[in-house]
């Protein structure tokens, strides 16, 4: 089990690899493993969720827990350079049509999956792949 002060680790010298400023905290509210927020420019935590998934993909991808936190972070990371490279317009999520809200979420969601892998080391690259496909599977 990873403790907040091993992921907030793993997060700070990820972004300072990069030279990334974003912003980190831990959040045990969030109903998500990791997420990005544009608005503030952070990327937030939730240690217990960070775990449950890790219990969840660790038995398909043979790879240390640090590495697992580090590609959930690069598809963090993936959100970043996607906001930071397109402006999408964020009022279609309030205030578009089903079918337009879909198709921004969808969009965002790939672009932030191609946009985390080019930031992958060689070394992560399948397993960054394996959980994109494990990721896709779980959200059915």
């Amino acid at each position: 089990m990873l403790y907040i002060w091993d992921i907030e680790k793993i997060i700070e010298n990820t972004l300072r690899e990069h030279n990334l400023t974003i912003n980190y905290e831990f959040n045990n509210n969030l109903p998500a493993p990791m997420s990005y927020n544009v608005s503030t420019n952070t990327i937030k935590f939730n240690y217990i969720q960070v775990n449950g998934y890790l219990a969840k993909i660790n038995f398909k991808i043979k790879e240390t827990d640090e590495n697992l936190i580090k590609i959930i972070l690069y598809h963090e990371i993936g959100y970043y350079l996607d906001f930071k490279k397109n402006k999408h317009d964020l009022r279609i999520l309030k205030y578009g049509e089903d079918d337009e809200i879909e198709q921004l979420k969808t969009k965002i969601e790939t672009n932030a999956w191609e946009y985390g892998r080019a930031m992958v080391p060689e070394q992560l690259v399948k397993a960054y792949d394996q959980v994109r496909e494990l990721d896709k599977l779980m959200l059915k």
